[in-house]
């Protein structure tokens, strides 16, 4: 595949190239039908308005309930786009997810599994279901470039590593979004009307609260994490950064609790300044607000006895020794 060209942000006239895509998308797809999976972060959120825009109910929606997405997600989103006028059909395809995951501790194998059940199990039954050709997703050009560079493998690049996705999966995948960076993709989501509870959301992985556990993603600990980042989000719902995250530890440390030692888990707390992804700066929460934070982990979830904030940049930073 020839490289992509950018679009940047400051470039992008969104009534234009909302009107160029979706011309795009009803071209490829014709008198047939496409379908796609919504997980209600800006990206495939702009392109499930993008592709109802283009084929209306020749496009078929999904939210796919993996069983490793935050709190009330399915419904949360499936509800936002009704009132848009977009149907979403939630599927349940927890067990499925779950019995991929068994067992694997590494983290690009665990990208590897949810991709393939994604793509080749639970989205190949719903294109023969649906008889669709074609899967419309929001893959963007940092997905890409992390790909193709070794960052790490995104689970939605395909054709940049030499996949026929026809041979592979059995359908074609359209991907009209990407010539952008996060920036420009939130600036077509506004202009498409999607509100800003979601174009202005935050970056959330595609392998979700499973990227969020270190070692094994069972669902004792993706409730864990879910329930961390559940709280996360409130306590840090008025600070304007780029993205944060609750991580579990694999490793169990020393922590006390009611004046007695304990033995248990460890959460992290990420939160990142950025633009576009590509480089990120820790943000300078206030102590009080880490303060708080913590309290609440190691109150409301018992088995959490330490707390730590990291404050690496992305990508690490360089000093020379002195």
């Amino acid at each position: 595949m020839a490289q992509v060209k950018e679009i940047t942000a400051s470039q992008l006239d969104t009534k234009e190239f909302i009107k160029e895509k979706a011309a795009e998308i009803s071209q490829i797809v014709g008198n047939g039908v496409a379908i796609n999976a919504l997980s209600g972060g800006v990206d495939s959120s702009a392109v499930t308005m993008l592709g109802h825009l283009a084929l209306a109910e020749r496009l078929k929606t999904y939210f796919i309930d993996n069983g490793i997405m935050r709190e009330g997600e399915p419904e949360q989103i499936a509800a936002i786009f009704k009132k848009l006028g977009v149907n979403v059909e939630i599927i349940n395809a927890q067990d499925e997810f779950f019995s991929a995951l068994k067992g694997i501790t590494d983290p690009e194998e665990k990208r590897e599994a949810i991709t393939q059940t994604f793509y080749k199990k639970v989205f190949g039954n719903l294109v023969k279901k649906s008889g669709a050709k074609y899967l419309l997703q929001g893959t963007i050009l940092t997905d890409v470039d992390e790909t193709v560079a070794g960052i790490k493998r995104q689970h939605n690049v395909f054709e940049q590593l030499g996949i026929d996705t026809q041979e592979a999966f059995g359908y074609k995948i359209i991907e009209p979004l990407v010539q952008l960076r996060k920036d420009g993709v939130r600036k077509v989501a506004e202009a498409s009307g999607l509100p800003a509870s979601i174009f202005n959301r935050m970056p959330f992985p595609g392998p979700a609260l499973s990227a969020r556990v270190i070692g094994e993603a069972t669902r004792e600990r993706i409730a864990l994490v879910r329930k961390a980042t559940t709280i996360l989000e409130q306590e840090l719902a008025l600070v304007k950064a780029f993205q944060y995250m609750a991580i579990l530890h694999n490793d169990r440390v020393t922590g006390m609790r009611d004046n007695k030692r304990q033995f248990g888990q460890q959460i992290e707390i990420r939160c990142w300044d950025s633009i576009d992804a590509r480089k990120a700066m820790p943000t300078q929460l206030p102590f009080s607000t880490l303060e708080k934070l913590s309290n609440r982990l190691l109150s409301e979830i018992p088995q959490i006895v330490s707390v730590t904030y990291n404050i690496a940049s992305k990508p690490p930073s360089t000093m020379e020794a002195v």
